[in-house]
C-alpha cells in the first residue's frame, strides 16, 4: 500500500511512534527531499537504509505510475518534508493515481503546520479554509486576496521569510487593515513565536525582516448588515438550488450574524401562509 507519514516540523521529539515503526521497517521512501529524509532517519536514530526515491513537483506525475505499481507488492512510505505529504506538499498526484488503480492508501498522522498555527492564533477555529502559499506576482496576489475578501471563514496561509511584508500588506489593502491576524513563526522550534495584531500592524511590524518557516492566520469577514428580509430571500435561493432549509439557514446565519433557528422558521411561516 501506499502510506503517508507525517513527519515533524520542526522539534524531532514529535515523531509518533508509528513513524518510528515504519522508518525503521521500511523497505522503500518516496520522499520530497531524500537529503531531508536521510537527516530525518540520523536524528531518529534509525539504523535501517531504505531505498530513497525522490518524489517533488517536478517528477511526481511521471513517478507516481511506477510508485503504485511497486505499491502493490510492497509498502511505499511516502514522507514530505515536514508535516503531512499532500498538504501544500507533494503526495496529490501518487494518491489519486493509486486511488484509481485500486491501491490501498493510508496515513499515520501527526504534526501539521496548519493545525497547530490555528490552535495557537487566537482566532476561531470552528470553520477555517486552508489557502497554501498566495501567488507570487502582485497583480494574481491581489486578485487571490480580493476574492478571499468576504469569506467568513478563518483563514490559514503558508508563506515565506521573504514576502511576509508584502503579502500581509496585501492582505491589509485587501481585508481591511485592522483585520485580526497572527503571524506564527518556527512552530514547535526553539524561537518559535506568535505575533497577533490587526494586518496592517503586522504589516509594519514585518518591513524589518522575519526569518524563520511562516504560517499566517487571519480572521473571516465580520457578518454583513443585512435585513431579514434580505437574508430570508437568500436562504430562499439557497433551497432554490437544491440545498436543504436547514443547511441554507445555517449558512445565511453564519454570512449575518442572524439566527438559523429564526430564519428556519420564518422561511417555514412564509411557506405556509396565505
Amino acid at each position: 500500500m501506499i502510506i503517508l507519514a507525517a513527519t515533524p516540523i520542526g522539534n524531532l521529539g514529535d515523531a509518533s511512534a508509528r513513524l518510528v515503526a515504519a522508518l525503521e521497517g521500511a523497505s522503500v521512501i518516496a520522499a520530497e527531499d531524500t537529503r531531508t529524509t536521510q537527516r530525518l532517519l540520523q536524528g531518529l536514530g534509525i539504523a535501517n537504509r531504505p531505498r530513497l526515491i525522490a518524489l517533488h513537483d517536478h517528477n511526481e506525475k511521471q513517478r507516481a505510475a511506477e510508485l503504485v505499481e511497486r505499491a502493490r507488492d510492497e509498502d511505499v512510505l511516502v514522507l514530505s518534508d515536514a508535516g503531512m505529504p499532500t498538504v501544500s506538499d507533494p503526495g496529490f498526484a501518487l494518491v489519486a493515481a493509486a486511488a484509481a488503480q485500486g491501491v490501498a492508501v493510508t496515513a499515520l498522522p501527526g504534526p501539521s503546520a496548519v493545525v497547530t498555527a490555528l490552535a495557537v492564533a487566537g482566532l476561531p477555529t470552528d470553520r477555517f479554509t486552508f489557502e497554501g502559499f498566495s501567488p507570487r506576482k502582485p497583480g494574481e496576489r491581489r486578485r487571490a486576496l480580493s476574492a478571499l475578501s468576504a469569506e467568513p471563514r478563518t483563514m490559514v496561509f503558508f508563506e515565506a521569510p521573504s514576502r511576509l511584508g508584502e503579502t500581509l500588506a496585501a492582505m491589509a489593502e485587501a481585508f481591511g487593515a485592522d483585520r485580526p491576524a497572527a503571524v506564527c513563526r518556527e512552530l514547535t522550534k526553539l524561537h518559535e513565536e506568535v505575533v497577533r495584531d490587526g494586518l496592517g500592524a503586522l504589516a509594519v511590524w514585518a518591513r524589518g525582516g522575519v526569518r524563520g518557516e511562516i504560517v499566517v492566520v487571519v480572521g473571516g469577514a465580520p457578518a454583513r448588515a443585512v435585513s431579514e428580509e434580505d437574508a430570508l430571500a437568500q436562504v430562499q435561493r439557497l433551497v432554490d438550488t437544491g440545498i436543504r432549509l436547514k443547511d441554507a439557514a445555517a449558512e445565511v446565519a453564519t454570512q449575518t450574524g442572524l439566527s438559523s433557528r429564526d430564519l428556519y422558521q420564518a422561511v417555514l411561516a412564509a411557506r405556509v401562509s396565505p
